[in-house]
């Protein structure tokens, strides 16, 4: 290699000490959602006995305030520093995931106050996700490591998620549903920690000689419109997270009720599910390269789409359904982290910094709340037509998206735009 090459070969991020930081935060808090993720719909159905309409609507609360605010945070996120709005985020998910079990342990857990815990999260998640997304190009200067970035981070954290629900499992076998998101608020507080000890400095934002917030929402939706790429990864998007959030949203209640599984069966399909999440990360970037940007994004999302029918087609012994329950859990995170890598780069590579918190929050708007109406969509139509039904309903629905993703210009796409500069 000579000199000239090795100047132009970016530094390996394992030489980036305050990214390394980020990286074990974030994965360590992702590993103790994972549980939440297990222990808190079975809070609703164990300890509450609730319905497949009100797991729906728990769903919905959940995801609503993507849709709600997260265009207005998407401004305050471009206007201010990411990192004090990803600490507050981070103290008021610990807090508001700790007030669970402290409630079930005094005899005060009631259905509403998941409601409200379930919509408070949201809100912080929202703040979080946004700054999140936009805070990893001030930790990594040179983008042509903003790949290997997403990789790491898509890597250790489907390693997280493969442990959580294991861990999850076991846990609310051991110690009950609400307890065991004690671990989850832990998880928050060492997060909060390693954000505490980046050190990289974070320019504060230019001032504009005039604010004006309904100006700067619209320049945040007109950037994503207006690029045929963003367009098109909203579209198929914001269709995927509809039927596999009104999937995700009633499988616990189907697998517990119908299936009779065991907490500590679910954690098991869910681990598995999440061992296809490390796969898809860790292959991301050698398919993109071997097969272009364009055929991998495809292929991944071939496999998200039709991994669902497998839900409802599971029928016969138990071990039998488990093995095609974790089958279809597998092949939807590993085509779900897969493709997140290509299009969270794709994001990162073509948006410049001033736009990136907005074109951030209208991505969610658009992606999460299509997702937040797939969990009442499915809570509906399970108690009106059963759950089984309703499963197949949904799954039919996510193959569908076959047609738009095929029309997409992403897929023709055969390596990554060039970065822009601002």
């Amino acid at each position: 290699m000579t000199a000239a090459e090795t100047r132009d070969t970016p530094k390996s991020l394992w030489h980036n000490k305050d990214f390394l930081k980020f990286w074990v935060g974030e994965t360590l808090s992702v590993a103790g959602s994972q549980v939440t993720s297990l222990a808190f719909p079975l809070t609703a159905v164990l300890v509450l006995d609730a319905t497949a309409q009100q797991i729906g609507w728990l769903s919905f609360l959940q995801l609503v305030p993507a849709l709600a605010l997260a265009l207005p945070l998407g401004v305050l996120v471009d206007r201010h520093r990411r990192k004090p709005a990803m600490l507050t985020a981070n103290a008021a998910r610990m807090l508001l995931i700790g007030l669970i079990p402290a409630l079930a342990l005094a005899g005060a857990l009631h259905m509403w106050v998941l409601f409200v815990v379930a919509f408070g999260a949201g809100v912080a998640t929202v703040l979080y996700d946004v700054s999140f997304l936009s805070f990893v190009p001030v930790l990594v200067e040179d983008r042509r490591s903003i790949i290997e970035a997403n990789s790491k981070l898509g890597a250790s954290m489907s390693g997280a998620q493969a442990a959580g629900p294991g861990i999850g499992g076991a846990l609310v076998s051991a110690l009950t549903a609400p307890v065991a998101m004690l671990v989850d608020a832990g998880s928050y507080l060492v997060s909060l920690g390693t954000l505490v000890l980046i050190r990289t400095p974070e320019p504060k934002p230019a001032r504009p000689e005039r604010r004006h917030l309904g100006r700067e929402l619209l320049a945040g939706l007109r950037f994503v419109v207006g690029n045929r790429y963003l367009r098109a990864v909203a579209v198929v998007g914001a269709l995927c997270n509809f039927f596999v959030i009104a999937v995700d949203s009633i499988f616990v209640l189907y697998a517990v009720r119908d299936k009779g599984l065991s907490a500590l069966l679910l954690g098991v399909i869910l681990t598995m599910g999440a061992v296809g999440g490390v796969v898809g990360s860790l292959v991301s970037g050698r398919f993109t390269r071997r097969f272009t940007v364009g055929r991998a994004y495809v292929g991944f999302l071939v496999i998200t789409f039709l991994a669902p029918l497998l839900i409802p087609a599971a029928a016969g012994p138990e071990p039998l359904v488990v093995t095609v329950f974790a089958a279809a859990f597998l092949l939807n995170f590993l085509g779900v982290s897969g493709v997140n890598v290509i299009i969270v780069t794709l994001r990162q590579v073509i948006t410049p910094m001033r736009l990136m918190g907005r074109m951030n929050s209208a991505m969610r708007t658009l992606l999460l709340g299509m997702g937040a109406l797939g969990g009442p969509f499915a809570g509906l139509l399970g108690g009106a037509i059963g759950v089984h039904a309703a499963l197949w309903v949904c799954a039919l629905g996510s193959s569908a998206i076959l047609v738009p993703l095929l029309l997409s210009p992403v897929g023709r796409l055969r390596e990554m735009p060039e970065a822009v500069r601002e």
